[in-house]
């Protein structure tokens, strides 16, 4: 159907029915395109001016390759070609797979046996997929929505649990979110869990549909902070700035997967307005788990060690480097806090204050782009007087660039956010020089 034939007849019925007028022209070649949509399925992209064709085997070149060779020399005007392809075709393992290898760890090519997580440190995804799936059993009102990632945000087990509470709209980010809006008018207590790089295609429904709105959606955000082998199409690098920025937000990160189990909670309870929560790609910490999430206080953050003379005030997962920071910096002389900020709006301006007050050096440590988290925080400092008396405030957030795939323990030495970056950075703001060996990972 994509040769010269199919064309030719095309002109050829347009010429000779110009004769007649365009009231028949327009039939006829109307009733010719139909024709071809009842074996094509094109009528509406030919109405629309494109040349429509297919659909084709996309796994077969013999059916492909003449098709591509005949439009490149044939074609005049836009041409849509209608390819059907299938994930994971030719790797029997990925056939098989639920989520056709869509995104895999770390397999054996032979057997396709994927490499196992850290069996202390669960995967962020599942923490948050069973913590959702508990809540669900204790408040009939939670409905989950997802746009075509149920296995990667984890909603398939929830589904397993809830199959008629769990939503998959595919892939249509601005309609999960206005869905979930609709959902939240209603009542129910919807979580819409993308990707943050995903959240971006629904962010003026964001605004409108919700924010504006005053509705409680509870947003999930997955893989928030660097991706390892994902690279920048997939890294999570905007969500706090494009989501703090928005009136009556409630914006939290997760710095361990107990955190997340308490902020799948604290969604659920809350219901004053939209509400997120952020976490990485990959595996937890290996902390302790609760039984079940509690319910955090709204806007209040936690100083998880304290010291007197540097204070590292972290938002999200980089908890951990601080920690190991703070080890290097006490053994230097240098005694340091550390705090988890909890949220970047509302902010905990007592929190914030008491550690300005009290430190010579703030740190901010954040996985995401320039614009959020420690721009709330220098914004408050400004206006609460705290930058007057010369407290040294280093901000530090993910570079200005689009960066690589890699492994993520390189992305973060390549970053500076990991423990050998927070100490250097503390030494610089101190204008100290640092011994050799401080602050390297051992």
């Amino acid at each position: 159907a994509s040769g010269r034939t199919y064309m030719g007849i095309r002109e050829v019925g347009k010429k000779l029915t110009a004769y007649l007028g365009k009231t028949v022209d327009r039939a006829i070649t109307r009733a010719v395109e139909h024709a071809r949509g009842y074996v094509t399925g094109g009528t509406l992209f030919e109405e629309m001016g494109f040349y429509h064709i297919g659909p084709i085997d996309g796994h077969s070149f013999d059916h492909l390759l003449p098709v591509l060779r005949n439009v490149r020399d044939n074609a005049k005007g836009p041409v849509l070609i209608h390819v059907v392809t299938q994930k994971g075709k030719g790797y029997p393992p990925a056939e098989a797979a639920a989520d056709k290898y869509h995104g895999v760890n770390k397999f054996d090519v032979i057997t396709g046996a994927q490499a196992k997580a850290k069996p202390n440190a669960p995967a962020y995804t599942s923490v948050f997929a069973d913590a959702l799936t508990q809540e669900a059993g204790f408040d009939d009102k939670i409905v989950a929505v997802t746009a075509a990632m149920p296995s990667g945000t984890g909603l398939d087990k929830f589904a397993k649990v809830h199959p008629s509470r769990c939503f998959d709209v595919g892939i249509a980010e601005q309609h999960a979110v206005t869905f979930a809006a609709g959902l939240a008018a209603e009542g129910y207590k919807p979580f819409a869990a993308l990707y943050s790089t995903f959240l971006q295609r629904g962010y003026d429904q964001v605004v409108h549909d919700v924010a504006i709105q005053g509705l409680p959606v509870r947003f999930p955000i997955d893989r928030a902070g660097f991706v390892g082998a994902d690279g920048p199409t997939h890294a999570g690098s905007f969500d706090t700035t494009y989501l703090a920025t928005l009136p009556g937000f409630v914006v939290m990160a997760a710095a361990d997967e107990a955190e997340l189990k308490h902020m799948v909670r604290t969604a659920a309870a809350y219901d004053g307005g939209p509400i997120s929560f952020r976490y990485p790609r990959g595996e937890g910490v290996g902390v302790e788990m609760p039984e079940r999430g509690q319910i955090l206080e709204i806007g209040k953050g936690r100083v998880v060690k304290q010291g007197s003379k540097v204070a590292l005030l972290s938002f999200g997962t980089r908890l951990a480097d601080c920690l190991l920071a703070a080890e290097d910096l006490d053994a230097a002389g240098l005694s340091t806090t550390v705090a988890d900020a909890r949220f970047a709006k509302p902010l905990d301006h007592d929190l914030i204050r008491q550690l300005a007050r009290n430190h010579e050096v703030l740190i901010t440590i954040e996985e995401g782009a320039v614009g959020g988290f420690a721009s709330h925080v220098l914004q408050f400092l400004a206006e609460d007087g705290l930058l007057d008396g010369g407290l040294k405030v280093r901000p530090m957030v993910m570079p200005d660039v689009w960066m690589e795939q890699a492994k993520p323990e390189a992305m973060y030495a390549a970053a500076g956010l990991d423990r050998a970056g927070i100490v250097s950075t503390v030494f610089k703001a101190l204008g100290q020089k640092q011994d050799i060996g401080i602050g390297a990972a051992g």
